[in-house]
């Protein structure tokens, strides 16, 4: 990895005129030391960056964190409520007040209209109701508000079914072709299965598709119960997690694949599919905890199941219930075309208004959603108020910095797809980055996933981000934690709003978060009341992400020429070759990718040299707007390289060749998921055609750098 460190010496003329509001004592403070130029960065440039970074470090405020995160969450707010619509416009007010150009951006999405007409009861030997809703508690004064809704999935079919119970596992594929193997049926049962493992959605698509009645899913008890709510901040044994279940083979609106679900009284109309013609589930689907779950799996009295399906609870877990035992599931579910509302501010850029980076995260919640997602909405609000002030005092990005607030995204990352298929040609041309943060901030404990290009930016940005009352940065604290002392970045999978930037439109992408123990996932106990005790009591972690976030987005933002990590392209593509070959031997499969393998070597000369082309640019002189805008153009670019029209296996809509959820887990990573579709599904006939797609999407990254490279050279 080459790392620019162009060092310069702050001028007082220079920041004199960049930048306003500073006395002639602190220009003198700032000329006394030298910098190191984050990559990207001409020295002119340089120096106005490292005056506003040192500036902007100090403005994000654990006060105004906290008094966003308790408005926010004053009152539960799902899509389609009122007070839903409210927040939204909460969020748009603060961020005018902090200088931002606010748009709504209305969709009519098609959903579960909200309801808690939902039930399970065991029927035989014993007449029972179980619990299907977290109780009241002393402790937790948010927890027995009426607009509190009984445990639901949204994407349910509804219905009203009694029969015999069967015990999957975790649900996974693999489970259930377990059972069919054991020669288990599941026609006409209901079927009861543990959160994890996969998607939920996944758990009722396999389970439907074997002819099952309905399906119970519960939160398992863990081995060792401790700190459970409300002494301590994890499960307890009426915890339940709610969560849609939709699977299709697009995300966003389930009526408008490839096209935004625009309003229906607007001026442009789109067609939308028939909802019986989607493939939407049929059976009813409810979740509930593991005290509700356990009078279910301490009746049943057929077969033990493998040891590895035992869970936590202390009964053995058997594979059938047999003719004694019945449950029934009664979900009553209607839906129809809803308004969702994404709120969008805008710090308009000073020379290059069209280029976005992008800051997002979505604010419906199941109840509260203290943490998921609001967490993460109020800490975007308090970096939008921090850049506000920054721009007020002089330091305005070159870029356009966006932040967004996403809605719908717990039925099935709506809001963000839809908006994202409406804007998708200046998103093609402009957007640098797009920066997650659902559900952000709930504990001390840092970590990131990104898309190789955004890699190092994001080390290099927390290393100057300061780690509250530690004296350390970001980076530092979190090497202590990492074997070797390297941090090792995720790669993104599914399940928030990332996913239609990253594999529909093929925008570098990114999550940071800050999170802690927690058992109150989508549960009606994701509140503030949890969060002031056990997420954040001193509200500190949400100003530290904001500044984590804040300075990965000016760099971005401010850089002469992007700052993208082009050499991770080729290290982390051979990782992930590697990776298919660890799979296909696991899978007992021969496959020859030597064509793959070849082309990475000169993708890792295509990179290496555009690095340092990019280095010697910067370094030997200032870059001017029209270069720069030529130049950038093409580092937005490379992402794009990767994009394939004709999509992935049965999945037209992720069109990344380079990345897409697990089609069998849903939240997964797949690397070069083409290919590894084949392998996992026992196909190497049909490995060299996509072998020779992979080969050409190379090729292109391969060029794009070449040509990239030529340019950068040309103005020096």
């Amino acid at each position: 990895m080459i790392r620019q460190r162009a060092c310069t010496t702050l001028g007082l003329l220079a920041l004199t005129s960049l930048l306003s509001g500073m006395s002639a004592a602190d220009v003198r403070a700032q000329n006394s030391v030298q910098i190191d130029a984050p990559v990207g960065f001409a020295a002119d440039h340089a120096a106005r960056q490292a005056f506003c970074e040192a500036r902007f470090t100090e403005l994000p405020s654990g006060d105004a964190f906290r008094e966003h995160l308790r408005i926010i969450t004053s009152t539960p707010h799902p899509t389609g409520s009122a007070a839903q619509v409210e927040v939204g416009h909460y969020l748009g007010r603060v961020m005018k007040a902090a200088g931002m150009t606010v748009r709504e951006h209305p969709y009519d999405v098609y959903l579960p209209q909200l309801t808690d007409d939902v039930e399970a009861h065991i029927v035989t030997p014993v007449a029972m109701q179980l619990n299907n809703r977290e109780a009241a508690l002393a402790e937790d004064r948010f927890s027995s508000h009426p607009d509190l809704l009984n445990g639901w999935n949204a994407f349910s079919g509804s219905g009203d079914v009694t029969g015999e119970v069967v015990y999957a596992n975790y649900g996974t594929r693999a489970d259930y072709r377990a059972l069919d193997s054991m020669g288990i049926s599941l026609e006409d049962k209901i079927v009861i299965a543990r959160y994890g493992g996969n998607f939920r959605g996944f758990k009722v698509l396999f389970a439907e598709e074997r002819g099952a009645a309905g399906v119970i899913m519960f939160n398992d008890a863990p081995e060792v119960e401790e700190d459970p709510y409300p002494d301590g901040p994890m499960l307890n044994g009426e915890i339940i997690q709610r969560g849609s279940v939709l699977t299709l083979n697009w995300t966003g609106d389930p009526l408008t694949p490839f096209v935004p679900a625009l309003p229906l009284d607007g001026p442009v109309q789109v067609e939308r599919l028939d909802p019986d013609e989607v493939g939407l589930h049929t059976i009813p689907v409810l979740p509930i905890g593991y005290n509700a779950a356990s009078e279910i799996l301490s009746r049943m009295g057929g077969e033990a199941g493998p040891e590895e399906w035992q869970g936590g609870l202390d009964l053995r877990y058997r594979l059938t219930g047999g003719p004694e035992l019945t449950v029934r599931v009664r979900v009553n579910q209607p839906k129809a075309l809803t308004r969702a509302t994404n709120v969008v501010g805008t710090f308009e850029g000073s020379e290059f208004p069209d280029e976005w980076i992008i800051l997002g995260a979505h604010y419906d919640p199941w109840g509260f959603g203290a943490v998921d997602p609001n967490g993460g909405t109020a800490m975007l609000l308090t970096l939008a108020e921090a850049l506000g002030q920054l721009a007020d005092e002089g330091c305005r990005p070159r870029r356009s910095i966006m932040i967004a607030h996403w809605d719908a995204e717990e039925y099935g990352v709506i809001g963000s797809s839809e908006w994202v298929e409406e804007y998708l040609e200046p998103l093609t041309d402009g957007a640098v980055a797009y920066i997650n943060a659902d559900g952000a901030v709930s504990g001390p404990n840092f970590g990131s996933s990104s898309s190789p290009s955004l890699k190092q930016p994001i080390l290099d940005a927390i290393r100057d981000t300061p780690y509250p009352n530690e004296g350390r940065s970001i980076y530092e604290w979190w090497a202590e934690r990492a074997d070797d002392g390297v941090p090792v970045m995720g790669n993104l999978g599914g399940g928030s709003d990332h996913i239609a930037f990253y594999t529909h439109a093929g925008i570098p992408s990114a999550g940071l978060s800050s999170g802690g123990r927690s058992g109150i996932y989508h549960s009606n106990y994701d509140n503030f009341a949890w969060f002031e005790r056990f997420g954040d009591p001193e509200w500190i972690y949400g100003p530290m992400l904001a500044t984590a976030d804040g300075l990965l987005a000016l760099r971005l933002a401010n850089a002469d020429l992007l700052p993208y990590d082009v050499t991770r392209y080729a290290v982390d593509t051979r990782t992930h070759v590697n990776t298919l070959f660890e799979v296909a031997e696991f899978r007992r499969i021969e496959v020859n990718l030597d064509r793959l393998v070849a082309s990475t070597t000169d993708l890792e000369r295509a990179a290496a040299e555009l690095d340092a082309a990019r280095t010697a640019r910067v370094a030997a002189s200032s870059v001017s707007s029209a270069a720069a805008e030529a130049i950038n153009a093409g580092f937005i670019g490379l992402e794009k390289a990767w994009l394939d029209e004709r999509g992935l296996q049965d999945r037209p809509w992720s069109r990344s060749l380079y990345v897409s959820p697990d089609p069998f887990s849903g939240y997964a990573s797949w690397m070069l998921p083409g290919l590894r579709y084949e392998i996992e599904t026992d196909d190497p006939g049909d490995v060299p055609q996509w072998e020779t797609r992979y080969v050409d999407a190379i090729d292109r990254l391969t060029a794009r750098m070449d040509e990239l490279t030529v340019l950068i050279r040309e103005g020096m």
